[in-house]
């Protein structure tokens, strides 16, 4: 009976160790560059499709479209040639032109299907998805375009700091207040809820939520399970702090 005892506490203590390493699987680390693959301009993310809606809605402005005002636009996008990270995407974008009390264009609906990949310094993804957003600040008063809607991202990912970290990825991106200053479209602030899960072959699921809040500078503050990140738009770089 001892023997059996020792058998099965011995048995008991090595899956100690294998069960804590199946469930921290995906560090936030690879989770705050799953997230900076989703927003930043160097891996065609939330401010390019921001910056693609508020295109879209000078130009409907510009040429006097009317309420109800229907366009869709096809893209195919690369990163630019020597890109320190490189995107290939395709979009489809559908907009409609909505009005206020008094029939005059003063909104944006704006959806995306698209499909593409990224390859960063430290996470590489192969990824589709959608978005759907509502632009307002089309009447020529308004001083800036606000964006409220949500981003969508679904695929796979290569962490390139673990390279044993590899699996799915699913990104959930709610926007709320995205304010781009006009004329230059230059993101001034906003917030987000961020959700980050997948799975990774042989080590289980991970989840993680987190906030978001662009800061008017060309970054964005991320706090995901406490841990908080800086992210440069521009180049999806993140930094600790």
């Amino acid at each position: 009976m001892l023997l059996l005892g020792a058998v099965a506490c011995n048995k008991s203590n090595n899956s100690l160790p294998v069960q804590n390493h199946l469930t921290a699987n995906v560090t936030t680390d690879e989770a705050a560059d799953i997230v900076a693959g989703s927003i930043s301009v160097s891996s065609n993310g939330v401010a390019n499709v921001a910056n693609d809606a508020a295109i879209s809605a000078a130009s409907l402005v510009s040429t006097h479209a009317k309420c109800g005002t229907i366009r869709a636009d096809t893209i195919s996008r690369q990163s630019a040639a020597g890109a320190s990270t490189t995107y290939s995407y395709n979009l489809t974008y559908n907009y409609t032109v909505a009005c206020n009390s008094d029939s005059q264009p003063d909104s944006l609906m704006s959806s995306l299907i698209y499909s593409g990949s990224f390859n960063g310094p430290n996470l590489s993804s192969s990824n589709s998805g959608s978005s759907i957003f509502t632009v307002s600040g089309l009447l020529s008063t308004a001083t800036d375009f606000v964006i409220n809607g949500e981003y969508k991202s679904t695929g796979e990912f290569k962490s390139k700091v673990d390279t044993t970290n590899a699996g799915s990825s699913n990104v959930d991106i709610k926007i709320s207040a995205l304010t781009l200053k006009k004329p230059g479209r230059a993101i001034v602030s906003g917030s987000s809820t961020v959700s980050v899960t997948g799975t990774v072959p042989k080590k289980g699921a991970y989840s993680y939520t987190g906030t978001l809040v662009f800061n008017g500078d060309g970054t964005a503050t991320l706090t995901i399970n406490g841990t908080v990140y800086k992210i440069y738009l521009a180049t999806g770089q993140r930094l600790r702090g």
